[in-house]
């Protein structure tokens, strides 16, 4: 069966991120016996000609469209990416009679929604490895699904996910973006954030990759693709299982250096964990911490305080490694009062990046949604695909806004809105800056690793 992967994924900032997913399941068809093409939208330059001419050169039998995300989660500056996959499936049409089937994180979080909305003839819901190989050799003798949505338990383990089939086109351009290549080591989530989808998409247990395989990508990516900057794609890289650890002892073993990054949640770290990192390579480390006080972190289900947060960041900057945060305000049990305090707790940092959102974007099926619905935010099964964000009943949209804007402005290491420096780091990486680039921001910190591509 002759399998046409598309990516339809449109952003690209701060970095434009590799296509991780879709070159999963490209291994996954290939190692069944299927011939695979992969064409990445945004590293054809958005190019519709682009797109018509490599499906009639390829003839596909079935066309895969991968969704990563449905919007950026801005409140403060929209964009929606729903439309730019609904164009390309119009264009798959105007061009092939190939069944075209959806899938991808973004996909699963509403996928009847998104598949009424863009046009496709089937989609795939969660972990798609097996379900697109069955697909693609059920429609090689004829049988196509009776329902529209197949849907998947999260069930894959070690070895059954596979390493991602790189392709070197497309590689050439995220690496140009700031030589960041993406590796996953594990899936799933056992915390229980209340706004966040992980659980459902990847399922609420850790299932770890094999450790030989992971690692067997980093060196393949930076052996055979030039790469110089890892980033692990995983929800949290330091689960409380220590399955990272296995990584880190195997890269330590095979002496790979190669500067990395990762999700971090601040919380179990210890010296020599973070000595191990930063012997590996850990260059900057991004902290989910999410809210700024104790009363939201509480709120939003986290099982740390704002003292975790502390001290996980002093930390890791007694190995030199840089920490950026991520905080979003107006979460339940918001107030004035919690507002004022977070903005406090946030400059009292030290060398750290901070980036500052305003409002939680509402996903189905979250313990947020629930809460929007008790509180009337929102109605009971009201379509999300137009972003709905969650504002604490009571603290005034305006008065929260100037209140950040006046708090964080002149402060270079703590951005608000979150996007304002996106074209900038956007253009350093065009330069030949390798990796996040937010480290720069951080006062007194000397940038490493700064050589250009050229170099």
């Amino acid at each position: 069966m002759k399998c046409f992967l598309i990516s339809s994924n449109i952003a690209n900032t701060p970095y434009s991120v590799y296509p991780l997913g879709l070159s999963m399941i490209a291994a996954s068809l290939k190692d069944s016996g299927h011939t695979v093409e992969q064409f990445d939208f945004l590293a054809s330059g958005r190019s519709f000609e682009a797109l018509n001419h490599a499906l009639k050169n390829f003839a596909p039998d079935i066309v895969g469209i991968s969704i990563r995300n449905i919007d950026n989660v801005n409140l403060l500056n929209e964009q929606r990416y729903i439309d730019a996959v609904g164009s390309i499936v119009k264009e798959v049409r105007r061009t092939s009679s190939a069944k075209i089937i959806l899938g991808g994180s973004g996909f699963s979080i509403m996928p009847e929604i998104i598949l009424d909305k863009v046009g496709a003839d089937y989609g795939i819901m969660g972990e798609g490895e097996a379900l697109i190989v069955n697909f693609a050799t059920q429609a090689s003798q004829g049988i196509w699904p009776k329902d529209k949505i197949i849907r998947s338990d999260p069930k894959l383990r070690s070895q059954e996910i596979p390493s991602a089939c790189y392709d070197k086109a497309i590689m050439q351009y995220y690496l140009k973006s700031g030589n960041v290549a993406s590796v996953q080591t594990k899936r799933g989530c056992v915390h229980k954030c209340s706004y966040c989808s992980y659980p459902l998409l990847e399922g609420a247990a850790i299932r770890p990759r094999d450790t030989q395989a992971v690692v067997d990508d980093i060196e393949n990516l930076t052996a055979n693709f030039g790469a110089k900057y890892i980033f692990f794609t995983d929800s949290v890289f330091n689960d409380d299982g220590g399955n990272y650890l296995k990584i880190l002892q195997e890269m330590k073993k095979r002496r790979i250096q190669t500067p990395w990054s990762a999700f971090f949640k601040p919380q179990g770290l210890n010296d020599e964990a973070v000595a191990l990192m930063q012997e590996t390579g850990l260059k900057a480390a991004e902290m989910g911490a999410d809210a700024s006080t104790d009363t939201t972190l509480k709120k939003l289900g986290k099982s740390f305080t704002f003292k975790d947060v502390l001290e996980s960041n002093a930390l890791f900057a007694k190995y030199n490694i840089a920490t950026a945060h991520y905080f979003m305000f107006a979460s339940p049990g918001e107030t004035k009062e919690t507002v004022i305090e977070g903005i406090n707790n946030i400059k009292s940092l030290p060398k750290t990046a901070s980036f500052i959102f305003m409002g939680i974007r509402i996903l189905p099926n979250t313990p947020l949604a629930q809460l929007a619905v008790k509180e009337g935010l929102i109605k009971a099964g009201q379509n999300l695909l137009e972003p709905v964000y969650y504002l604490a009943p009571g603290l005034d949209r305006k008065w929260l806004e100037d209140t950040l804007t006046e708090a964080f402005k002149g402060i270079r290491n703590c951005v608000f809105p979150p996007d304002a420096l996106d074209s900038s780091l956007a253009f350093l990486h065009k330069l030949g800056y390798s990796g996040s680039l937010w480290e720069m921001l951080i006062p007194g910190n000397a940038r490493r690793n700064r050589k250009k591509q050229n170099a």
